[in-house]
């Protein structure tokens, strides 16, 4: 049953998913959001006046736009008056900037709120040694990849992970005794529905152009997911060398059974039922709720578990009561394990239908938000009437929220 005070989303948006170095390498991170926002501004035609405040996920933030939500409100024309603010969850930024959009409109600290998530892999940058800024005296500087360190280092002192990220898709590998032939497989599929749906024009409902701009001429428009593989195979992807070879013979994460580094963008309305009515926004779907939980790093990718176990008991619900499972690709290893773990065939047609992380990439601040957009057009576009988002986090965490459709 309907309520004025339900949490609802509308005009949900994303730009099209960028290769690590390609398509957006030139384009900064808050150019990527901004033109996500003032997608969502023109096609609602909404007075900037009733916007709350901006909360954009980042995981790796830079000096050049800090409190990236304010940056973009203002690049965007929102108005100064249009706060906003950039958080941290890792892979679980984006949909994080939702849930706490969520939380500050249900405790009547906002009404309306423009959240989701914006990253450029490409554009991280490498730090050196902290005492360059007080005079470095001698010896040599080490130059340090951001995003590298931050794989290694996201577990803190007691949880080092030296090979990062994919050495725990390796231990989740080995926990659920996951072949090379099934993560070569499930990324196979993984592509081949993402192909299908960019050449069906699918995306092309949730996808804002970006413009960029070119040393001479007119400025190139992306608009369409690059990161996708057409024609990608099992046998294709059999041929590849394991990331972690040569420090244990039976390594099976390669990169293409993994998710990619890219860029991207994603952002919607959230709002209560009765301010969208009042405004006559077309509401997409209604946030039921969502959960956050931790577990050990060195098997982060399991992280989903945890947080669906936690939300399904606060609702009530079973995987019987899912229409649509939008579970990100990290790493096929780690989607397998949390789709074994809860009984799910890897070929359930409720399973990442249009791809995901393997396929469309992995923005980081991004994915969450993303996932959320194309959960919610799918949603609409299908007639389904519920839908779980959820996803894993650096570090040890998981990310899970439940949504319906409105009109179901």
């Amino acid at each position: 049953m309907s309520n004025p005070s339900d949490i609802v989303i509308c005009h949900p948006k994303r730009t099209a998913v960028g290769r690590y170095g390609k398509e957006l390498v030139n384009v900064p991170v808050e150019d990527l959001a901004t033109a996500v926002v003032r997608a969502i501004i023109d096609e609602t035609q909404i007075d900037t006046a009733v916007i709350d405040d901006l909360i954009l996920g980042q995981a790796s933030p830079n000096g050049a736009a800090p409190a990236l939500g304010r940056v973009v409100a203002l690049n965007a024309g929102l108005g100064n008056q249009v706060p906003g603010m950039q958080l941290d969850r890792r892979c679980g930024s984006g949909l994080q900037a939702i849930a706490t959009a969520a939380a500050h409109i249900a405790s009547g600290a906002a009404e309306l709120i423009i959240a989701g998530g914006a990253e450029s892999m490409s554009r991280t940058e490498y730090t050196v040694d902290a005492d360059v800024r007080w005079g470095k005296k001698g010896g040599n500087m080490v130059f340090r990849d951001r995003l590298a360190q931050a794989r290694e280092t996201a577990g803190g002192k007691n949880h080092p992970i030296p090979g990062g990220m994919i050495e725990t898709a390796e231990n989740l590998r080995r926990e659920y005794g996951i072949s090379r032939k099934a993560q070569d497989a499930f990324a196979a599929a993984s592509h081949e529905r993402a192909a299908k749906a960019q050449e069906s024009g699918i995306f092309a409902e949730e996808i804002v152009p970006v413009e960029i701009p070119q040393r001479k001429g007119e400025p190139v428009v992306f608009d369409q997911d690059a990161h996708i593989r057409p024609g990608t195979t099992e046998e294709s992807l059999s041929k590849l060398r394991a990331v972690m070879g040569r420090s244990d013979e039976e390594a099976t994460v390669t990169a293409g059974n993994a998710s990619g580094q890219n860029d991207g963008a994603a952002a919607m309305i959230v709002t209560t039922r009765a301010k969208a009515q009042e405004l006559g926004l077309d509401i997409s779907v209604c946030l039921r709720g969502w959960a956050v939980a931790g577990v050990p790093p060195e098997t982060m990718g399991i992280g989903p578990v945890a947080a669906v176990e936690k939300l399904f008991a606060r609702l009530d619900l079973s995987f019987d009561d899912i229409d649509l499972i939008e579970l990100n690709e990290a790493f096929a290893a780690q989607a397998l394990a949390c789709l074994e773990h809860w009984g799910i065939d890897a070929e359930d047609p409720r399973v990442n239908p249009l791809g995901s992380g393997i396929s469309l990439g992995h923005p980081v601040g991004a994915t969450g938000a993303r996932l959320m957009v194309t959960a919610a057009h799918t949603m609409q576009r299908e007639s389904l009437h519920r839908a779980l988002v959820t996803m894993c986090i650096g570090g040890g965490q998981g990310l899970a929220a439940v949504i319906e459709r409105e009109d179901a």
